[in-house]
């Protein structure tokens, strides 16, 4: 604490870096990182070859001419037309949702369950205590009003 109470800048810091949800985001983004990878390899060498097998091309090269004959030159630049590449966004979409479903199912529910169990199995005893307390604080509340009453009915009779 500094002279004004208020925490210091480092203790600040470090009771950020020390919450759960900033530890699982960190956590996250690097097994994202090098999940991405697989999931693009996935995605790239497996679902394209197989769309190209019944389709005329691979995924990444379908698309459409959206204004006018889509002219390309010799160097693969397109020289008129609109080129929207649907394909490569068809693409992207698929990693993506193979990448949010590995995650979910490998991941995300397991996590789940396992604190679901953990917490059916600490309830019964967290259940038992706070009844116990709730008991006594109300016997004590009761004590108190009595003994703030009788002074008043001893008085008054």
């Amino acid at each position: 604490m500094s002279e004004a109470g208020k925490p210091s800048l480092l203790a600040g810091f470090k009771e950020f870096i020390m919450r759960g949800n900033v530890i699982d985001l960190a956590v996250a983004v690097v097994i994202g990182a090098a999940f991405s990878s697989v999931v693009n390899s996935v995605v790239n060498g497996i679902i394209n070859p197989l769309v190209g097998a019944f389709g005329t091309k691979d995924l990444a090269g379908y698309s459409s001419c959206l204004k006018g004959p889509c002219v390309v030159n010799d160097k693969g630049d397109l020289t008129s037309g609109i080129h929207i590449l649907w394909g490569s966004a068809l693409s992207a979409t698929l990693t993506f949702l193979i990448t949010a479903a590995v995650v979910y199912f490998l991941m995300v529910l397991p996590m789940a369950r396992y604190l679901a169990r953990r917490a059916a199995r600490q309830k019964p005893a967290e259940v038992v205590a706070p009844v116990a307390e709730e008991v006594e604080e109300i016997t004590l509340l009761r004590d108190i009003r009595d003994a703030l009453v009788a002074p008043r009915s001893g008085g008054a009779g």
